[in-house]
C-alpha cells in the first residue's frame, strides 16, 4: 500500500465509524480505533485540546465527560467543527463547540451528571493537526456526586471496558506523574484487558508539578511498567492558564522549552511533548488499521452474504398482496420471539464478547444494581402491609383465604 493509501485509512474509518453511528449500531464490527482512558484529574482533557490548538471541551468538577465523544481530527486549511448530529452545520467559534457537546450531553444523560454509551461524533477541520481519530471516555472515579446512583463507579468502568476489551481498540492510558504510577486507573484497567501492554501507548502528564528532586525518567524510558508501544511525557498548561485564557501554541512553546532544559528530560526531549505524541498516534493508527484490515473486509463480507440471503428469502413478498403481508409479518414476529428468548437464556449462536447484554446484562441489574435502589426507596409500613393483605386476598379470587 501507497503513501497516499496508508494516509487514507483513518478517513475510511471516520466514514464507517458515521455510518455505523448514525443508524444507532456497529453491526458486530470492531472498527480500529484509540481509546482515552484515565482519572478525572489526569489531563485526558488537556491532551485533547493541546492537539486540536482550541479550547473546547467542557470542564467542571466532578464528571466532565458523561458520554463518549468520538474526535476526528482532520488535516484542512480552514478550520471549523461538525457534529455528526448537526448535520450541515459549521462552528467556527470553539466556545460554542463546547456549549453543544454540553447540550447534547445533557439531552441523553440529564443534568444530573448521569452517564450514557451513547456516543456524540465531532469532526474537526484545522491546518494545525494530523489525521487521527480519538474515543475520550468519561474519567474514572470512586465517588458519587449528586444525584449520580451509588455504581457510578461501575458504571463508568463497564463503558470504559466495552470499548478496550476490544483487540481492535488502542489504549491511550493517561497517567499524571505527580502519583504513584503502581495506582494508575488508566495503567490498571489497560493491565487487565492487555496484560502484555501490547496494544497500550502511556501518557505521563503534568511532570513540571512533580516533587522538587524527583522525575520520571525511569518511566519514560520504559523501565518501570514496560509497555511495547513505550511512553511519551507532555507538559499541559496548569489550572491557572487555562482560567487565563493561556493560548495553546504559547503552551507547547512551552512544553518544548521544558523539555529541552530539565536535565532528566533533554537526552530525549525530540521524543517528547504533544508534537511528537500526535505524530506517532497518527502513525501507530494508521498501522493499526492496516493490519486489521483483512480481518475487517472478511467480516463485512460475511455480513453482506448474511445480508442477502435475508432479503432473499423475502423477494416473492408482495407489498400489494395482503396474505403475503400476514405472512411475512407472522415470520418475523415468531423469529423475534425465537432470537429474544435465545439472548435471555444465552443460548444464542453469536456470543457478545465485548459487553453483558441480554440476560447475563439483567442478571447483573437484580443482583448489583437494584439492591441500592431499593435502599432508597421511603414508604409507609402501615398503608405496605395493607397492599400486601389486598393482594393476596385477590390473588385467591372466590376461594376462602387461609389466614393464620
Amino acid at each position: 500500500m501507497g503513501n497516499r493509501g496508508m494516509e487514507d485509512l483513518i478517513p475510511l474509518i471516520n466514514k464507517l465509524q458515521d455510518a455505523f453511528s448514525s443508524i444507532g449500531q456497529s453491526c458486530n464490527l470492531d472498527l480500529p480505533q484509540i481509546a482515552v482512558v484515565g482519572g478525572q484529574s489526569a489531563g485526558k482533557s488537556s491532551v485533547l485540546e493541546n492537539f486540536v490548538g482550541r479550547d473546547f471541551l467542557p470542564r467542571g468538577s466532578g464528571i466532565v465527560t458523561r458520554r463518549p465523544l468520538i474526535l476526528q481530527l482532520v488535516n484542512n486549511k480552514a478550520e471549523y467543527a461538525e457534529f455528526l448530529h448537526c448535520k450541515g452545520r459549521k462552528f467556527v467559534d470553539f466556545d460554542e463547540v463546547r456549549q453543544e457537546i454540553e447540550a447534547e450531553t445533557d439531552r441523553i444523560t440529564g443534568s444530573n451528571k448521569g452517564i450514557s454509551p451513547i456516543p456524540i461524533n465531532l469532526r474537526v477541520y484545522s491546518p494545525h493537526v494530523l489525521n487521527l481519530t480519538l474515543i475520550d471516555l468519561p474519567g474514572m472515579t470512586k465517588v458519587a456526586v449528586g444525584d449520580q446512583p451509588p455504581d457510578i463507579e461501575h458504571q463508568i468502568r463497564d463503558m470504559i471496558m466495552q470499548f478496550i476489551t476490544r483487540e481492535s481498540c488502542l489504549i491511550l492510558a493517561v497517567t499524571p506523574a505527580n502519583t504513584d504510577l503502581a495506582n494508575s486507573d488508566a495503567l490498571k484497567v489497560a493491565k487487565e484487558v492487555d496484560p502484555q501492554g501490547l496494544r497500550t501507548i502511556g501518557v505521563i502528564t503534568k511532570l513540571d508539578l512533580m516533587d522538587e528532586g524527583t522525575d520520571a525518567r525511569d518511566i519514560l524510558e520504559n523501565k518501570l511498567l514496560p509497555l511495547r508501544r513505550g511512553y511519551i511525557g507532555v507538559v499541559n498548561r496548569s489550572q491557572k492558564d487555562i482560567d487565563g485564557r493561556k493560548d495553546i501554541r504559547a503552551a507547547l512553546a512551552a512544553e518544548r522549552k521544558f523539555f529541552l532544559s530539565h536535565p532528566s528530560y533533554r537526552h530525549m526531549a525530540e521524543r517528547m511533548g504533544t508534537p511528537h505524541l500526535q505524530k506517532t498516534l497518527n502513525q501507530q493508527l494508521t498501522n493499526h488499521i492496516r493490519d486489521t484490515l483483512p480481518g475487517l473486509r472478511s467480516k463485512l463480507q460475511s455480513q453482506l452474504l448474511s445480508l442477502e440471503k435475508e432479503v432473499e428469502e423475502y423477494k416473492n413478498f408482495r407489498p400489494d398482496d395482503p396474505t403475503r403481508k400476514t405472512k411475512a409479518l407472522l415470520q418475523m414476529v415468531q423469529q423475534f420471539g425465537v432470537d429474544f428468548e435465545k439472548c435471555i437464556e444465552g443460548s444464542g449462536d453469536q456470543v457478545d464478547t465485548a459487553e453483558l447484554s441480554g440476560g447475563a446484562r439483567i442478571n447483573r441489574i437484580f443482583h448489583e444494581r437494584f439492591p441500592f435502589e431499593l435502599v432508597k426507596i421511603v414508604f409507609d409500613e402501615k398503608e405496605l402491609r395493607r397492599e400486601i393483605s389486598h393482594a393476596i386476598k385477590n390473588v385467591h379470587g372466590v376461594r376462602q383465604v387461609v389466614s393464620r
